[in-house]
């Protein structure tokens, strides 16, 4: 099968979420032991995850985050405040051996307290990687082009990606996981995803564009005039996803929409992290309107067009802690969240059940949209 005809089966196998179980869980949800809403939003997400994993009691289990990483041949303009000789150390620090355990860097401190599974994948670092067994490569270039110049990648390499993308998708799942969470590692990466955002929701690139590695002001204003002439080279059609994705993105955010698209056509939990991950929801969602049935936000990161991407996608954010970091950080923070979310609905009993007097009638279906 070649890579054009992965993405196209990958996309049909994204199927929209199980209204059927949906709609039995929110009659559960209304008869269990608390007053109604009581839970707030653990209620929604509890009432999304069944339709994510077709069953009123939905029982996910396994937790693993992806860190993909890439570089960009944008750094070259001078859009971040770090050298991009952090992104190949940083990679050697996600599978550093330590006394904790392996790694060394926040995703792994946070992923090992809550006995998540860390993966690590090349997806473009523009350094030769030591080998180490945990590193899964992929890359299809060091690096991409320069996006103020030219378009980022070529069709032919954001397929690969993609396809890279989903096979540790399937790895991960296979090994357990029922909750995927794409992470990712680049510097000047928020370059890219703010030009994608400006570009897929038509907003001036100074509303989506923030200071990622803490840039200063006069750093940012420059940072808005490259996506500026980004866009001004019209690389790409807003009725091609892909070729936006290509032009503007970055190898590790096509890793993380073949990530998203695999994980929601084996019908599992895919917590968005934050900005760069928001970028490439976009585009997965843009391709595969379905996708966004299996996304739950984690918080809203610092970023300020953060919140212009959840909104679009309809995503509420479970926290506002002013996270900034990247690496699926913020996801696995989430994960807790979604797995209890879960057992409320599945174990909680209800007012029957338990002999306590306070039932009501089962919750007939909201007509809003769903909110997670």
């Amino acid at each position: 099968m070649n890579l054009s005809d992965h993405l196209a089966d990958l996309l049909s196998s994204v199927t929209p979420a199980d209204q059927l179980a949906m709609q039995a869980a929110r009659e559960r949800q209304a008869q269990l032991t608390k007053p109604p809403g009581a839970l707030g939003q653990l209620e929604e997400i509890s009432v999304r995850l069944a339709g994510v994993f077709r069953t009123p009691k939905p029982h996910p289990r396994g937790v693993a985050v992806v860190v993909a990483a890439g570089d960009h041949g944008v750094a070259a303009e001078g859009v971040s405040a770090f050298p991009q000789t952090v992104t190949p150390a940083m990679v050697g620090n996600f599978l550093l051996s330590t006394p904790a355990g392996a790694g060394g860097a926040a995703v792994n401190a946070i992923a090992r307290s809550l006995g998540a599974q860390v993966y690590v994948l090349d997806a473009g670092v523009a350094a030769e990687l030591p080998d180490h067994p945990q590193l899964i490569r992929a890359a299809a270039r060091r690096g991409t082009r320069n996006l103020r110049l030219e378009s980022a990648m070529t069709r032919e390499e954001t397929l690969s990606l993609i396809a890279a993308g989903a096979s540790v998708a399937r790895q991960a799942i296979g090994a357990g996981a029922d909750v995927l969470i794409p992470g990712e590692m680049g510097i000047a990466n928020t370059t890219p995803a703010s030009a994608l955002s400006a570009k897929l929701l038509g907003l001036n690139p100074a509303a989506v564009t923030g200071r990622g590695t803490g840039v200063d002001d006069s750093t940012l204003a420059h940072k808005v005039e490259v996506i500026r002439d980004a866009l001004a080279r019209r690389g790409s059609q807003l009725s091609d996803p892909l070729g936006v994705l290509a032009d503007l993105g970055g190898y590790e955010i096509a890793a993380m929409l073949g990530m998203m698209l695999q994980a929601a056509a084996l019908k599992r939990a895919i917590i968005v992290d934050g900005f760069v991950e928001g970028s490439a929801a976009l585009i997965g969602v843009a391709l595969a309107p379905a996708l966004r049935d299996y996304l739950f936000a984690a918080g809203l990161c610092a970023e300020i067009g953060h919140r212009a991407q959840l909104d679009h996608l309809k995503l509420t954010p479970m926290f506002d802690l002013g996270l900034r970091l990247g690496e699926g950080t913020g996801g696995v923070l989430a994960a807790p969240f979604l797995l209890a979310a879960a057992a409320t609905l599945r174990e909680m009993l209800t007012f029957e059940e338990a002999g306590v007097p306070g039932g009501s009638e089962p919750a007939l279906a909201p007509e809003h949209s769903l909110q997670g």
